[in-house]
């Protein structure tokens, strides 16, 4: 046994030393497969004899490759800079540089990132008179990749597009991008892929020159890569080099941006004969984590069939809570984060993860009631996105119609407001003294096509207004995206993640409506000021909020996985698309659980999702987890009466049933002159009590509110 190989399991060392010349090693969750595919390059050049530049190693993030360089050269001292490891876009830059010519391209030319993208795109909206509030930027792309990869010429997607003006206008951009790439010789991301393979299908001396260039591909992240990569793998290995890969099919979440589980499921195909190595023992996660993981995961029928093991000692199983709404589920997940951390527990060792983006809107609330330093991991706080404020200002149209919600919304959707007629409407709102909108209201500017606009809008308006006080909150946002056709909008461009958010936004207003009865739209927009400007806690101590794809490749000590009902985890999109959509969110749920090393909680809550429009029911994958692996806290109300489960809780006194606390709370007897806390108004006193709404004075500049006996957020004040 080598040096190299003595830390090994027998399965690692197995995949380490194999002569195969093909080989796919199949490596679970926190099986150590950087490890084994460093240590296996090391041994190709220590014990094999291999040259470290006949070695090539391609990874799919520069994180990965930058840790695979440095563990190599740890390994290999001065020998380990000669080993080719890079991405699979960076490996395409350094091809195209000495061969790009032959397809009449200059050595020089410019990679574009997705900055120097957009700065095209606005350049040709501006030439052809296009806003990217009518055809995205995120759309106009992925036509322009989509185009490329089926190689489709502007003169096909012109003839494709037939009459349909918006479809014509795509054709034109799609012309002017490929025209301006060529002036500038640039090309963007796909490009790399695309020309570096045409140059190799058509040009059979710089395919063989790069052939004979190495003897040993290896490929980490198997399990996602799309066609064209692959294609650009074969191309690469030819006949001659060995192929190594590296991937476990049970976490191909990437099929949406083309990954192909086949790929790696019916490799030896292409391949033969191969030598399939398995990599099942973990050393990240504890017995239970894993345990499972594991149940779960083997309901798919399309996957190389493994089970994780551990040697890790635990006696902590998977905790599963169940509370009877978003708001109550929040509030339990910030309460067990801030007694995790009085108990020790760094925040930054604290992940909350969820299926889809505008989950975060009730996790984010509970935790700054709890003032808690949360961190939105790859993505933006859910009251800071671009339609959540958009929404916002539209309320804020009904409200007050300042200056800055008119500017924002008045050509949002588009139309024909320009930036001249803003200015005219602004110096004229100065000199009368008042808003842009009341000068709009009051006064006829223009002629033609632009006041008609203003004309219509300013009568939109004014029907929100009168309809204001007889019309609940929510059914008046509803109203607002309807009329203003900002819903038609999003809808038409297919912006799915957008129309969540504002869908989500909905269900926030509606649950204001509930925990405040009587309230106003006022009042609302006071509020969600408040959670808007908190401000961020830089202390490098922070809970990590992310989606479950932004999570694979991280680990925590402790992780939560929220939201867990059928329709939003697995979502209503892969439950529709069957065997196949069920499958690959399954795999989600495999990763998600198994980013967790000491602790899991998997929450739920019941009650009415305006998401869904129906009542939650909880995920199927938390049923598919083995019993002896997991414990079921909270509430229940399969049956239509709440059953009592035994809760362990910072959020609560002792360990009664949590059905127990509720009643406690619905049945509390406030009076008035009591002094409360509440999370975001702080203290205040009873005025009036009746039934179960309190009448409570704030300071300035909040006032009076009327407020639930029962809402989560307001507690008495200890004496």
């Amino acid at each position: 046994m080598s040096e190299l190989t003595a830390n090994l399991n027998e399965n690692q060392r197995k995949a380490v030393t194999t002569e195969s010349k093909y080989v796919r090693i199949i490596a679970g969750a926190g099986s150590g497969k950087t490890r084994v595919l460093t240590t296996r390059i090391a041994y190709l050049v220590e014990n094999r004899m291999t040259w470290p530049n006949k070695i090539l190693a391609i990874t799919f993030t520069n994180k990965a490759a930058n840790e695979m360089k440095d563990r190599v050269r740890r390994m290999l001292l001065d020998s380990g800079s000669e080993v080719w490891i890079s991405t699979i876009h960076s490996l395409c830059v350094r091809i195209l540089r000495e061969d790009i010519v032959t397809l009449g391209f200059p050595r020089n030319f410019t990679v574009m990132d997705a900055e120097d993208q957009r700065a095209i795109l606005k350049e040709a909206y501006k030439e052809f008179n296009l806003d990217k509030q009518t055809i995205s930027f995120a759309s106009m792309l992925d036509y322009i990749a989509n185009n490329k990869a089926a190689e489709i010429t502007v003169e096909r997607a012109l003839m494709f597009a037939g009459s349909l003006e918006k479809e014509k206008n795509k054709a034109r951009v799609y012309a002017y991008y490929l025209e301006r790439q060529n002036k500038l010789y640039a090309l963007d991301f796909d490009d790399l892929l695309l020309k570096t393979v045409k140059m190799f299908e058509t040009f059979s001396e710089v395919l063989e020159k790069w052939q004979r260039r190495f003897t040993h591909i290896h490929v980490d992240e198997f399990q996602d890569i799309d066609a064209i990569q692959y294609r650009l793998i074969q191309l690469l290995a030819g006949t001659e080099s060995s192929v190594y890969v590296v991937g476990d099919p049970d976490q191909t979440i990437y099929t949406w941006r083309g990954a192909d589980v086949n790929i790696i499921m019916n490799f030896e195909r292409d391949f033969s004969p191969l030598e399939t190595i398995i990599l099942n023992e973990n050393y990240r996660s504890s017995p239970e984590i894993l345990g499972g993981a594991n149940s779960v995961i083997q309901y798919n029928k399309h996957r190389v069939e493994k089970e994780l093991f551990t040697a890790n000692q635990s006696k902590e199983k998977i905790t599963h809570y169940t509370s009877a709404s978003e708001e109550y589920e929040a509030r339990w997940i910030a309460s067990k984060i801030a007694e995790l951390h009085q108990k020790g527990k760094d925040y930054r060792d604290i992940a909350v993860l969820y299926r889809s983006n505008y989950c975060s809107r009730a996790i984010e609330k509970g935790l700054l009631d709890e003032h808690i330093p949360y961190l939105i991991f790859g993505g933006i706080k859910f009251y800071e996105r671009a339609e959540i404020k958009d929404a916002l200002c539209y309320l804020r149209m009904i409200e007050q119609a300042d200056d800055l919600a008119f500017q924002r919304i008045i050509n949002n959707p588009r139309r024909g407001i320009g930036n001249k007629t803003l200015e005219m409407i602004l110096d004229q709102a100065r000199q009368n003294r008042t808003t842009m909108y009341e000068t709009i209201r009051q006064q006829r500017l223009f002629s033609g096509k632009i006041q008609n606009a203003l004309d219509q809008f300013v009568e939109m308006v004014e029907k929100w207004r009168r309809l204001k006080k007889e019309t609940e909150v929510f059914k008046l946002l509803e109203m607002v995206l309807d009329d203003s056709g900002y819903r038609a909008m999003l809808e038409e461009e297919k912006e799915t993640d957008r129309l969540e958010n504002l869908k989500e936004l909905i269900n926030d207003v509606q649950s204001f409506s509930v925990n405040y009865p009587e309230s106003t739209l006022d009042e609302y927009l006071q509020l969600v000021s408040l959670y808007g400007d908190k401000s961020e806690i830089e202390t490098g101590q922070a809970v990590q909020l992310m989606t479950i794809h932004a999570a694979k490749g991280l680990e925590f000590d402790i992780v939560f996985v929220c939201s867990m009902s059928d329709g939003i985890f697995p979502s209503d999109r892969s439950m529709q698309e069957g065997i196949k959509g069920i499958e690959e969110e399954r795999r989600l749920a495999y990763v998600a659980m198994t980013r967790a090393r000491e602790k899991l909680y998997l929450t739920e809550s019941t009650g009415f999702s305006y998401i869904l429009q129906k009542v939650r029911t909880r995920s199927r994958f938390l049923d598919e987890i083995d019993e002896s692996m997991i414990e079921h806290i909270g509430a229940t109300f399969d049956t239509g009466k709440p059953k009592e489960v035994v809760l362990n809780s910072a959020m609560f006194l002792n360990d009664q049933p949590f059905e127990n606390h509720l009643e406690k709370r619905l049945k509390t007897s406030y009076k008035k002159g009591d002094k409360v806390v509440h999370g975001v108004f702080g203290e205040g006193i009873v005025v009036r009590v009746n039934g179960g709404v309190l009448e409570i004075a704030f300071s300035y500049p909040y006032g009076v509110k009327k407020i639930m006996a029962s809402h989560p957020s307001i507690r008495k004040k200890e004496s």
